[in-house]
């Protein structure tokens, strides 16, 4: 009875480590194909924005054009290639589908730089809202103190009408103010890695299962 109880748990995480193996291999997949739709919105041209978005139309090439709100910049701490700071986010009025927030770029002190005067086009890449928060922390709207860039949230604590429910982050720098273009589209992809590891302890528990069985039965 305890043999063939072994005997049982043991073929169960045989069939665990390749089912694991088997989930990474579909992973492996998914990720390819993400990774090849937003390779192929990078590569396209710059559309209209739209008044909604999903996740298929993130980091899709946008153009919008509008007027800055001064006075209703929200900074949201961030961690770039040129060190800490913050995005300046700035509500952009006027455009077909209403206010944007448009991302216009990065500032290493706490400050923001007053947007551009008049009808302002901007392009850049489509970002959806983030509305879970930094890492280990949680937007405060009442300090406005933030954290991630969640649309909705930032919308309500500015008084915005009417915006849409992604953002934009700006491909170009406006003169005298924030960087613009930081934005890093990057997916890890270390599915095949893990497929891999899965199935060789898959291989191992199959190899030490069949040599307790040669053992079980000298016994």
């Amino acid at each position: 009875m305890k043999r063939a109880g072994l005997a049982v748990a043991w073929i169960a995480l045989i069939l665990a480590l390749v089912a694991l193996g088997a989930w990474q291999v579909q992973r492996l997949a998914w990720k390819r194909a993400l990774i090849a739709q937003v390779d192929g919105r990078l590569a396209a041209g710059p559309v209209a924005a739209p008044a909604t978005a999903g996740s298929d139309d993130a980091y899709r090439r946008v153009v919008a054009t509008g007027t800055y709100r001064p006075g209703a910049d929200t900074l949201v701490q961030a961690s770039t290639i040129r060190g800490p700071g913050w995005w300046v986010l700035t509500p952009l009025d006027g455009t077909t589908v209403g206010t944007i927030l448009v991302n216009r770029g990065y500032v290493a002190k706490r400050a923001a730089p007053p947007p551009p005067a008049g009808l302002t086009r901007v392009t850049g890449l489509l970002r959806l809202t983030e509305p879970k928060g930094g890492f280990l922390r949680s937007n405060d709207p009442g300090a406005d103190r933030w954290y991630s860039r969640d649309v909705a949230a930032i919308a309500a604590k500015r008084g915005l009408r009417r915006t849409a429910p992604y953002f934009i982050d700006a491909a170009e720098t406006t003169p005298g103010g924030p960087i613009g273009g930081l934005t890093i589209v990057s997916f890890p992809n270390n599915h095949l890695v893990y497929a891999i590891t899965w199935f060789v302890l898959a291989g191992m528990a199959a190899a030490g299962f069949v040599y307790w069985l040669r053992i079980a039965r000298r016994a």
